[in-house]
């Protein structure tokens, strides 16, 4: 198994890919490990403990625990699909937003 890492390192494609995929795996833990400035953490803890198992800790499983942190990348890719239905949305309704797409 090192071999076959060592040998997909040579090759210089697909080390590229390699090496920016482990810098966003890294960046992204760090961003799931830094809480939201501002907001009280124990009570975050605390609401998770007294709501158990609910919708909440399902929530949070989907977000790699970071929900439970309240961390800066806690929502991941969620409010950039949110906002995606609503543009296409309002491309139907408002003739401007239409012309922009």
């Amino acid at each position: 198994m090192i071999e076959a890492v060592r040998n997909a390192f040579k090759i210089p494609d697909l080390r590229k890919k390699l090496i920016f995929t482990i810098i966003v795996i890294a960046l992204y833990r760090f961003g799931a490990s830094v809480p939201v400035p501002g907001v009280d953490i124990e009570a975050v803890k605390e609401l998770f403990k007294t709501q158990g198992g609910g919708i909440l800790g399902f929530m949070d499983i989907f977000a790699g625990g970071a929900l439970s942190k309240f961390a800066v990348f806690s929502l991941g890719i969620m409010p950039y699909i949110t906002a995606a239905i609503i543009m296409e949305l309002l491309t139907v309704v408002i003739p401007q937003v239409e012309r922009w797409a």
